[in-house]
């Protein structure tokens, strides 16, 4: 059993493509492990205003999607990479994912995962507002209020807070899981991890001296 305040933390990114990958076996830890942990996922933040387009990064891209797509089995379409319009600003995205974190909270790792899709397998533009009002619409949260969220100058500010409190704590690749013990952080895993062996850390962690 786990003591009280202990905290399973994600820094992750949507369009980071090994959170991508890591996707299906953080699904595992989360479902498997001690209902008296908290999950919460925080937006490191990848590449969150970069200004180079798909198309200037489509090599380095594709090689890595393939990288991770034999690893972890996940599906990923190419198509995206061709798109010279279309710029690899990762934080839209992580935006969007923080706004679903306070107004349905409990939704927020579906959602995550849902924007992954968008961007990895069906090739939605991350630059387009509406991209994620849409997905939103399916985790029980009012479209026009999601919107007005997303487009607000205070929520483009806000989610600094998650890219510096990743930074704060050391964070600099993604996925990365840190575990939360009372005042004491531990690092699980930094990049792609099997959930049997994440699931072994979290129970050596806890484990009583």
């Amino acid at each position: 059993m786990a003591q009280e305040n202990t905290k399973l933390i994600y820094f992750a990114d949507p369009m980071c493509s090994w959170c991508y990958g890591f996707s299906p076996e953080l699904t595992k830890v989360v479902e498997q492990m001690d209902e008296s942990i908290d999950f919460e996922i925080v937006m490191g933040g990848l590449r969150p205003y970069n200004t180079e387009s798909m198309t200037d990064l489509g090599d380095f891209l594709k090689e890595h999607w393939e990288e991770v797509s034999k690893r972890s089995g996940q599906p990923f379409s190419y198509g995206i990479l061709k798109e010279s319009t279309i710029i690899y600003d990762t934080e839209p995205a992580c935006r969007a994912v923080a706004i679903m974190r306070e107004l349905n909270p409990t939704e927020a790792y579906k959602y995550f995962k849902a924007v992954q899709t968008a961007f990895y397998k069906d090739n939605k533009n991350p630059n387009e507002t509406s991209t994620y009002v849409v997905l939103a619409a399916d985790f029980n949260v009012d479209k026009n209020a999601f919107q007005e969220a997303f487009e607000s100058p205070e929520w483009k500010a806000k989610i600094k807070n998650d890219f510096q409190y990743a930074a704060n704590l050391g964070v600099r690749g993604y996925p990365t899981l840190v575990l939360q013990s009372g005042k004491d952080f531990f690092l699980l895993t930094n990049g792609y991890s099997e959930a049997s062996a994440v699931l072994e850390r979290i129970e050596k962690t806890l484990q009583p001296e």
